[in-house]
């Protein structure tokens, strides 16, 4: 297939919009040339990992494999990281919640907890580092008699007060499901608004501490962000017809 010379330079939801998941591969690609091979190999190991787990899963307009992309590609293009690990663990940020028994193995015994043995599973193939990462940016069993969204923030809030890198991969995260709502349809952007709203006071406040491992400009690019994804919740929640 083949892609414009300006495809670096487009938006990344314009691309999904335009090229779906192979623009966004393309895209991927151009991006992990800065690296060297060895490193291009991790990241290559870790998509093709991402792509296997997600294969058959979908957001509401597009293949999953698209959001872990962007959230990949963001992070390397806007936020300027090059630290392999990080990439890596964001591109399988949701692998042990989405897909733990799989990634775990078939072979694991009755009783064990799953969700440790798919970390377990990840430390060994990708590093310690990489299992810690994406540990903190996964979802813990929440307790029924609870709100889900209250204790979502309260997880989101306590895992990364302790680890400043998993805070670059969730405001990603954060980035493409909150400012990206607009590109979602139906009831699912009026319940990700609420959900996420109340989100991005702590996100500026993570983002703004010295230890979050991000230059001031490119703290300046996600506060505009966040002021995007404020502006835009405003609308869906305030102003809803």
């Amino acid at each position: 297939m083949e892609f414009p010379a300006y495809l670096a330079t487009m938006p990344m939801h314009a691309i999904t919009e335009i090229h779906g998941e192979p623009g966004l591969l393309a895209r991927f690609r151009l991006e992990v040339e800065a690296f060297d091979e060895a490193a291009r190999d991790r990241l290559t190991e870790a998509l093709d990992l991402a792509a296997d787990l997600h294969r058959d899963d979908r957001r509401v307009r597009e293949p999953y494999l698209n959001h872990l992309l962007r959230v990949a590609i963001r992070m390397m293009h806007h936020y300027q990281v090059r630290d392999v690990d990080v990439i890596v663990a964001g591109l399988l940020h949701d692998a042990v919640e989405d897909h733990p028994a799989e990634l775990a193995g078939a072979d694991e015994p009755a009783g064990v907890d799953v969700t440790a043995a798919a970390l377990a599973a990840l430390a060994d193939r990708f590093g310690p580092r990489v299992a810690r990462l994406v540990a903190a940016v996964t979802n813990p069993a929440y307790d029924p008699d609870r709100d889900r969204d209250t204790q979502y923030r309260e997880h989101v809030a306590a895992s990364l007060d302790r680890e400043p890198w998993a805070r670059v991969i969730k405001v990603s995260d954060f980035t493409d499901n909150g400012v990206g709502v607009i590109h979602t349809v139906g009831p699912k952007v009026a319940r990700s608004a609420a959900k996420y709203r109340p989100l991005v006071p702590v996100f500026r406040e993570l983002v703004a501490r010295p230890d979050t491992p991000l230059s001031p400009p490119v703290k300046r690019h996600i506060f505009a962000q966040l002021d995007l994804a404020e502006e835009r919740f405003s609308a869906i929640l305030d102003h809803p017809n």
